[in-house]
């Protein structure tokens, strides 16, 4: 054959692949799904369809592999074939879908593909679409398809021996990770007022994001360094001892198994040929070895992501892991997607606007080839309450004029104390409404209840989960008799689980051992091994009379009872959607759950959240709250380049949400943190975004009997209801400021509060006149309310 003939049909064969998806790709994405070999980085703009590029990609890897690459020409193909090849290419996708069969060169097995994500929703929604674009004669079902944690589970699970972990090891999520921080610092005698937990906990992250053991942690020379690295080293003692892993352990264990195990190492580099990363601006230093390592067998690795859209440094996230991709890998092609599928015009020139702030960046420029859209419309209300009662107008006569559903809408907002003023004002109004980044289902008291009964099941050493439930329900085992137990395997270096089975051996607590060899009975009585954790959760539930105790609280326990129905139907759609369901398979899928994972779109409601809990989430109209200097971006940002760069890529993810329509709030002045604050609104709206994409409305004085904060709407809208039934309620509802004298209640107090319901105080601070309370509610979350407005009565 001729080099002629052979150009020929090279040319036809890629013109056929080309043809093929670009039927439903832009030429962009395609070039993205026909880059098979080598490093390559897609640089994916916001609503550019990345998970599109992902899917495709994966799709034609496993069922044609380097075939639009290579340059192999078969002996056998003829001047003839070649002259079929060409005219095929006028031909559609459907039709051209059957020949490219005989171009397969090197097809990658599905169970040697790994493509990582950061949700378990996004995640889902591959395994999904793969199944959809494969079948399941292709053996969709055999990619490792998940988050970094699933991923790392998976090999932890497999090699936990050579990891130094217990087969059965439990794993502990931020509210057992707090508990157990708090214990070590109080056997430690550090005061977690001058040091407080969440500032440890978020140190100990930073360690093991960047693979530092205690022993490997660089001490600092003042004295808070110092305790850090104290209460690191007794905290990961109690987890080896509780045999159990917190979150962070799951990724720097993997990554400490493969490169000090090179049996373990080399089975991972060979086994996956194919590695596919999402969100790779939001990975940590931990997660970029992991990556490193696994690519380093066959280095086609592809990661997809936006550093425009990099706002979890707080997490530990580093944007520099995306800017230098491709200066780690020199032979790295880059790729990228601008063209917008979810936006108008004027919300991606807005973006746009206000990302070219940023100059350490790769240069996008996001565009569509939709509709103009509405300008977005601007209003800077008296104060905090007033926005709200705009934004509640705004979506009611939205509702009534262009017949919007409440799920069209979403808030948003920087800080989560914006959101306070938003949940007294809408639970007064009566329109649907719910808040994405509260309470998490499985972190409730009775769910964590019964997991803990599950993992102590199979993993007698977590004594943090014994201390949990022993007494839940009550089993008359006193306090000091666990003081006793945890003292005793403290000394002999044995779990309370084995203190406990052999109680009647130890004078100490020998007039407890019948109680504490009767709960030790019990545990021993389930196997996880031969039930499913559908069967085994009610079992438990009835078994251990928490039932029966739930069900003596009458009404007052009928939503926990719910709860727990709830987490029986979490086990059968578990089994349901998994080949080879365990107990610890469902276990590991609680724990790594997140708010987002659970987020229904179709929920008649509207959703308020903060911006991170929005990212890789769509809305019809977003409205942007409390958008004021000072708030967004902080105080704290202001004088830091570096933050004022992360503040800004906030801004435009939060932009970048709304499809149709953006409103961007803010307030003259503000009640926060117990004292009124003035700020002017956010520059990255006033100043950043071009006027001619704006448009303002105009704050009026009210007239009598109509709401205080109405405004005219801009000339092109309807008119505002601002008689509505509604408003007035809200107007007349508002409380009306007067200082109150002393404080009424002191730290430890239990309260009520007419909407956040039974809570404790935790810490009571005079503000002139007034007073402002810290209380932990029994829901989980904690508020600090100014005794003026919150009405609270003692219990």
């Amino acid at each position: 054959m001729t080099d002629a003939c052979k150009a020929r049909y090279l040319k036809a064969k890629r013109a056929l692949f080309e043809k093929y998806y670009g039927e439903r790709l832009n030429p962009e994405q395609c070039q993205a799904v026909l880059t098979a070999k080598g490093p390559l980085l897609i640089l994916a703009g916001a609503g550019s369809g990345k998970t599109t590029v992902l899917v495709n990609r994966i799709s034609h890897i496993i069922k044609y592999g380097t075939a639009y690459e290579t340059d192999y020409v078969p002996a056998h193909v003829t001047e003839e074939d070649i002259e079929t090849m060409e005219m095929a290419c006028a031909l559609s996708a459907r039709e051209i879908e059957p020949l490219l069969s005989a171009f397969i060169h090197n097809a990658c097995p599905p169970w040697a593909m790994l493509a990582i994500t950061f949700t378990n929703k996004a995640a889902g929604e591959i395994r999904e679409r793969l199944l959809s674009a494969l079948g399941e004669e292709e053996s969709a079902r055999d990619i490792w398809a998940g988050t970094f944690h699933a991923v790392c589970m998976r090999i932890l699970r497999r090699y936990h021996d050579r990891a130094g972990l217990p087969e059965g090891f439990s794993i502990y999520d931020t509210q057992d990770k707090k508990r157990l921080v708090s214990e070590v610092m109080k056997e430690l005698n550090i005061d977690d007022k001058i040091l407080p937990i969440r500032s440890v906990m978020s140190a100990i992250s930073e360690e093991k994001d960047h693979l530092r053991t205690p022993d490997e942690m660089t001490e600092g020379r003042d004295l808070r360094g110092k305790h850090i690295r104290r209460i690191y080293e007794a905290y990961q003692a109690r987890l080896e001892k509780n045999g159990a892993l917190d979150f962070d352990d799951i990724i720097m264990k993997t990554v400490k198994l493969l490169e000090k195990d090179e049996e373990v190492r080399t089975y991972y580099q060979g086994k996956f040929s194919y590695i596919c990363i999402d969100e790779y601006q939001d990975t940590n230093p931990a997660q970029f070895r992991l990556c490193a390592i696994l690519a380093a067998g066959h280095r086609n690795i592809m990661v997809v992501g936006d550093d425009d859209q990099s706002i979890y440094k707080f997490r530990g996230a580093t944007i520099e892991n995306i800017l230098q991709f491709d200066k780690i890998y020199p032979d790295a092609k880059v790729v990228k997607l601008e063209q917008n599928y979810r936006s108008t015009k004027t919300i991606l020139a807005a973006a746009n606007a206000v990302i070219a702030g940023n100059k350490d960046r790769h240069e996008k420029v996001l565009w569509c080839d939709g509709e103009e859209g509405e300008k977005i419309t601007v209003h800077q209300a008296e104060n905090g309450d007033r926005e709200c009662r705009y934004i509640i107008d705004t979506i009611l006569r939205l509702v009534v004029t262009q017949k919007r559903k409440y799920s069209d809408f979403a808030i948003l907002y920087r800080v989560n104390e914006i959101s306070r003023h938003l949940e007294t004002t809408f639970a007064k109004s009566g329109v649907p409404h719910r808040i994405l980044g509260g309470m998490r289902f499985y972190d409730r008291k009775e769910i964590k209840d019964i997991l803990a009964y599950l993992y102590l099941i199979l993993n007698h050493n977590d004594d943090g989960r014994l201390m949990r439930i022993v007494n839940e329900p009550k089993r008359k085992i006193g306090d000091k008799t666990m003081e006793t137990v945890a003292a005793i395997a403290e000394g002999e270096g044995i779990s309370c689980f084995a203190v406990m089975k052999h109680a009647d051996e130890y004078p100490a607590i020998a007039k407890s051992a019948e109680k504490l060899k009767s709960f030790v009975a019990l545990i021993e009585s389930f196997d996880a091994e031969v039930l499913r954790p559908s069967v085994l959760i009610p079992l438990v539930m009835e078994k251990t009379g928490y039932l029966d105790m739930l069900k003596a609280g009458g009404e007052a326990m009928k939503s926990d009872i719910d709860n727990l129905g709830e987490l029986v139907s979490a086990a059968v759609e578990y089994e349901t959607k998994t080949e080879e369901p365990s107990l610890v398979g469902f276990l590991e899928e609680a724990a790594l759950v997140s708010d987002v994972d659970k987020y229904d779109e179709e929920a008649e409601a509207v959703v308020m959240m903060t911006i991170h809990s929005a990212k890789g989430l769509e809305f019809p109209i977003v409205f942007l709250a409390g958008a004021e200097e000072g708030i967004f971006p902080g105080n704290a940002s202001i004088s830091n380049p570096e933050e004022m760069s992360e503040e800004r890529r906030l801004a435009y993810v939060a932009i970048t949400r709304a499809k149709e329509k953006l409103f961007v709030t803010s307030a003259s002045e503000r009640l926060m943190y117990g004292s009124t604050q003035y700020h002017r609104p956010s520059r990255f709206i006033a100043d950043e975004i071009p006027p001619a994409l704006k448009e303002k409305t105009v704050p009026t004085r009210p007239a009598f009997g109509q709401a205080q904060g109405q405004t005219s709407p801009p000339r092109r809208e309807a008119p505002s209801v601002g008689n509505s039934e509604f408003t007035r309620r809200a107007a007349t509802g508002a409380p009306q400021a007067k200082r109150t004298g002393a404080a009424a209640f002191s730290a430890g107090d239990r309260v009520k509060h007419l909407l956040f319901g039974t809570g404790t105080v935790l810490s009571v601070r005079p503000m002139g006149a007034d007073t402002l309370y810290e209380i932990r509610f029994d829901n989980g979350t904690v508020k600090k309310l100014m005794a003026t407005y919150a009405k609270l009565t003692k219990l």
